[in-house]
């Protein structure tokens, strides 16, 4: 077969989720079986992948599958925990103390909060607390799960304390031959290579990220505001280009200086300390006249809802009075934890210890390992059981929370468990040496992602690093993942760059470019959305969340492929002007969006 008619095939499995989840906004509970199917029966029939290849993958995605679902049992168990005690009621009067602003709100929560968590813990961890906590405080569902999503970008690639970069990218590239006698005569080892991409990472991220808090509160107020307008967000541009600065910055000189592990971790830090104080004392608020609040409950669209949204408030008296620090004590533990558990070998390895290994599974080859007590649900449940003592819970409470808990998590779990398997197997695939041509013998043992990524990069050809974000969302929509796009994908953007005539230098900068699409794809990654929206009960409207995020998705791909251009061919160019166009014309769109635009509705 053709390389063209090899594409083909290969994209038909994402065809098929695009189609039943986002076209026909069936729920994942529909679409991911179909597309499991789908996928199952190509890689065995078409691709020719060995049947035990597909089962013992399809495993693999069972027990990742299940992890997510142990996560977001803990995210959703805590949340409750905080508003069975009766702590959710302080936390909520602090917000509004700080403003009862929406759209300021959310910047703090989801940007900085939010990036905070992703530094620390990663794998989706941002959505599973911050949408949980947005909802308590009086968020529609949605928005609360479509403001997490976006954040989903910037801190991405260095979240997990650095996993992306040092996991990813470095598992992609160290000990590649081709990469090692490249770098012959630069005056770089290999260390300095990586470290040169990070920097490379954290600028693109840096510039480009400044505008998500702007995007992000322009979203909120189009889909979730009374009028329907972008330019409602807008309005308090001042406040998120400042609370944008104020992670990008540190963020930038923190990934140059000291690496990939702590530029989300330590930025958002900074932030938050900067931010929260200035908020307090109103600098660049907009006037109490112009403050945002969503509509009354009562004329809430029916798919603002989630099950947290029906849940009926419990009254403050029948609760004890709780303290603000002892109230924003459970979250403080959980940071603080995942932070410790990432950074103190000793914990780190003590979590790891008890772990359960499947080998070779099905005779597959693939070995599936789990370590449950390394998981970041498990550290969100010791904290859960740490604040019934704090906040001297009632046993009858706790046994609700832990109730509710069950119901929101298994509400997750059934699209779950065929998202995550047929992620696995389209991962897993291997080309079969009688389904090639002469012209794509070298593609024998290719999984489906690296086909795709192929085709693209012979239609592109000297356009490559424009398109070279875009391969690295696709990554991360399939996998789920940053850390694995970057180990599909980072040695192809390597090759790519140097088939275009790249010097070793420049195609550094085309993988970097590759690590920030992959984080930016985590705004539409399949799982990421169905975990995110389990917490809040949310389920059956993915295909919703994933069309409203693909506005800000596309600004940040396009962005960062024609900035990527810009420093590739020297800072003062023709490829520094179009991203400046291109960032005029995306804001210039908000700013003349008419307030009588109708909101998406899904049916």
């Amino acid at each position: 077969m053709s390389l063209f008619t090899l594409s083909l095939i290969a994209i038909v499995p994402i065809i098929t989720i695009l189609i039943f989840l986002v076209l026909l906004n069936w729920p994942a509970t529909r679409a991911m079986p179909i597309a499991l199917i789908v996928t199952a029966l190509i890689a065995m029939f078409v691709w020719g992948t060995d049947g035990a290849v597909v089962a013992g993958a399809a495993f693999n995605g069972l027990i990742t599958a299940l992890e997510v679902i142990f996560i977001v049992f803990g995210a959703v168990l805590l949340l409750n925990t905080v508003k069975e005690s009766g702590a959710i009621n302080t936390i909520r009067r602090g917000f509004t103390g700080i403003s009862p602003d929406r759209r300021i709100q959310a910047i703090i929560i989801a940007w900085l909060f939010g990036s905070f968590i992703e530094g620390a813990a990663g794998y989706g961890t941002p959505a599973a607390v911050a949408a949980p906590l947005l909802v308590a405080i009086g968020f529609p569902a949605m928005a609360a799960v479509m403001v997490t999503l976006i954040i989903q970008s910037t801190p991405v690639s260095f979240g997990a304390v650095g996993t992306p970069i040092q996991i990813g990218v470095n598992t992609g590239l160290t000990d590649q031959s081709t990469v090692l006698t490249a770098l012959n005569g630069t005056g770089m080892n290999y260390a300095d290579y990586l470290m040169y991409i990070t920097s490379n990472v954290a600028l693109i991220h840096g510039i480009v990220g400044t505008l998500i808090p702007l995007l992000l509160v322009a979203m909120l107020t189009r889909f979730f505001g009374p009028n329907k307008s972008f330019r409602e967000g807008l309005k308090v541009w001042k406040f998120a280009l400042f609370a944008g600065i104020s992670f990008t910055i540190p963020y930038y000189f923190i990934g140059f200086f000291l690496g990939p592990e702590f530029p989300s971790l330590l930025g958002s830090l900074v932030a938050l300390s900067i931010v929260v104080p200035a908020t307090r004392k109103g600098l660049f608020m907009p006037p109490k006249e112009e403050q945002f609040d969503f509509p009354p409950r009562s004329k809430w669209e029916e798919d603002w809802f989630g099950t947290l949204n029906h849940e009926p408030e419990r009254e403050e008296g029948t609760q004890r009075s709780i303290s603000m620090g002892m109230s924003w004590l459970p979250y403080i533990l959980v940071a603080g934890l995942l932070v410790a558990s990432r950074t103190v070998e000793p914990l780190a390895a003590a979590l790891k210890a008890p772990a359960i290994v499947f080998e070779n599974t099905f005779g597959s080859g693939i070995t599936t390992t789990s370590t449950p007590l390394f998981l970041p649900g498990f550290l969100i449940i010791i904290v859960s059981v740490l604040t019934f003592f704090l906040h001297r819970m009632k046993s009858s409470d706790y046994a609700r929370a832990w109730k509710s808990s069950f119901k929101t998590a298994a509400s997750a779990g059934i699209a779950l468990i065929f998202a995550v398997p047929m992620i696995k197997i389209f991962l897993n695939t291997s080309l079969a040496a009688d389904k090639v041509s002469a012209a794509t013998e070298a593609l024998v043992g290719q999984n489906m992602p690296i086909v795709l990524a192929e085709s693209v990069s012979v239609v592109a050809g000297d356009f490559w690093p424009i398109v070279a974000p875009a391969v690295g969302a696709l990554g991360a929509f399939i996998a789920g993942s940053n850390t694995f796009s970057n180990m599909m994908f980072s040695l192809f953007q390597f090759g790519a760059a140097g088939n275009i005539g790249l010097d070793v230098q420049q195609s550094g900068i085309v993988v970097a470019m590759q690590a920030v699409g992959g984080a930016a794809g985590n705004m539409i990654c399949v799982h990421n959305v169905v975990a995110a929206s389990a917490t809040v009960g949310l389920v059956g409207k993915e295909g919703a969340l994933i069309r409203r995020v693909f506005l800000p998705l596309t600004y940040y791909l396009l962005a960062a492929g024609f900035l990527g251009m810009a420093i590739i061919h020297g800072i003062v160019n023709v490829w520094l002007i179009v991203y400046t166009l291109i960032v005029i014309a995306y804001l210039a769109r908000l700013f003349t969006a008419k307030h009588n635009l109708s909101p998406v509705v899904v049916r």
